[in-house]
């Protein structure tokens, strides 16, 4: 059974420990699996259920006020998904139409 290559060192004699992989050169340990899932992109999902993927364009669905500012966002208002970050309140890095940069809740969009 081949083991992939230390992720540190490069080395090639890796042998597994329970659900770890260790190098013996290093001494560097991980676990395959967790990698797996660090290495997956990260995704949201709209107000409709659809998946969000970076670089998607969405449309408001709720006219949003501009948290700072006076400026209100329209109910159809375009935008470009930048990135999609982990967090509670705004997962998405958009570019909006007639506003600029700025995050947004994926659940006031859907997918356009």
């Amino acid at each position: 059974m081949s083991q992939p290559s230390c992720p540190k060192c490069q080395s090639e004699y890796v042998y597994p420990d329970q659900n770890l992989l260790i190098c013996p050169e290093c001494g560097y340990e991980w676990d395959p699996v967790e990698k797996e899932k660090e290495d997956a992109p990260l995704t949201e999902k709209d107000a409709n259920g659809s998946v969000l993927n970076e670089g998607d364009k969405v449309t408001l669905v709720k006219d949003l006020k501009v948290k700072g500012s006076s400026q209100v966002l329209k109910i159809g208002t375009k935008a470009l998904i930048r990135r999609i970050v982990e967090g509670k309140d705004h997962q998405l890095d958009c570019k909006v139409d007639g506003a600029g940069e700025m995050m947004v809740t994926a659940a006031f969009v859907k997918k356009a």
